[in-house]
């Protein structure tokens, strides 16, 4: 297939565009002017001003739209927010607009959303059915998905994929993590009774790659493990498999000074069941669907790693 992919700079992006490479797919990657990428075919665009070059999307088989600012690395200002909601719906707005104009579309819009789309959901399954939560994040993906709208109205396939925490020593939530439990200091947040989605980068990918296969997935898609754990139950495998103890927690006041309020109340505090109904009806198979052996197998030594 011809493929384009916005954030292919990205971790997740990254992962993508070098495995369907590797598969033999044509990947171009959709990047701001500014950009320099060697090698490749790319298409130029800048979402902030509104505009791409639409000619490049002709003919291609699949956009996936991956970029966006990080939601987790930085305290939620009111100038942070703005960027955070401007930069997901900016450029999945003009993407769909523009696919939607063409005369012969791609077939198939993958948008990368996020499981903070349910909220606070207790504990409570959430399937692709369950209504959109409350608070800043579930905002944001609700916006960022309506975005994507006017490509869904124009029969392009869109499915919203809807990730959990993304696992890899490689960048995103696990290696801040990593330091304070190698040190002993791992701690649960809170009580640690809310449930923690996650699913491994290569399942993430591996789910990236269903949806771009599988004409049956549309519309908004859960990618997240089926070995759900509560956040007590994550600090504690991750600390035996680090052979340190966490018995600590941090409790909720703190995590607000950390983290700022509002963030560590929805980020770090929050509890989400997500179930992930529809890649299981279209048999998709994880290769990490539990916590504790997918941690062993992606932080082992280079010689373990290599034997597994």
């Amino acid at each position: 297939m011809d493929i384009a992919i916005t954030g292919s700079s990205g971790l997740i992006g990254g992962a993508l565009a070098r495995d369907l490479e590797r598969g033999g797919h044509r990947i171009v990657r959709v990047v701001r002017p500014e950009t320099q990428h060697r090698g490749g075919d790319t298409i130029a665009w800048d979402p902030s001003a509104g505009t791409i070059d639409a000619a490049g999307l002709v003919g291609l088989d699949a956009v996936v739209h991956l970029a966006g600012v990080g939601i987790g690395d930085r305290r939620w200002t009111e100038s942070r927010k703005r960027e955070i909601l401007r930069s997901r719906t900016e450029g999945t707005g003009l993407l769909a607009s523009t696919l939607a104009a063409l005369s012969r579309p791609p077939a198939t819009f993958v948008v990368g959303s996020a499981t903070g789309f349910y909220g606070e959901g207790g504990d409570g399954e959430l399937t692709e059915d369950s209504p959109a939560g409350t608070g800043f994040r579930a905002d944001v993906c609700v916006a960022w998905e309506a975005s994507a709208r006017p490509a869904a109205e124009a029969g392009v396939r869109t499915v919203l994929l809807r990730s959990a925490n993304v696992l890899t020593p490689d960048g995103g939530l696990l290696p801040f993590m990593l330091t304070p439990f190698k040190l002993g200091l791992g701690a649960r947040f809170g009580d640690g009774r809310q449930w923690f989605p996650w699913i491994m980068l290569s399942d993430e990918v591996a789910a990236l790659r269903a949806v771009l296969d599988d004409a049956s997935l549309d519309g908004p898609v859960n990618a997240a493990a089926p070995g759900t754990v509560t956040n007590r139950d994550f600090a504690k495998t991750l600390g035996r498999v680090l052979h340190r103890p966490a018995p600590w927690f941090a409790p909720a006041p703190v995590l607000g000074v950390i983290a700022g309020r509002e963030r560590a109340r929805e980020a770090l505090l929050s509890s989400a069941k997500v179930v992930p109904a529809k890649l299981r009806a279209a048999g998709f198979s994880f290769a990490d669907p539990e916590l504790e052996p997918a941690l062993r197998r992606i932080l082992a030594t280079p010689r373990e790693r290599t034997a597994v």
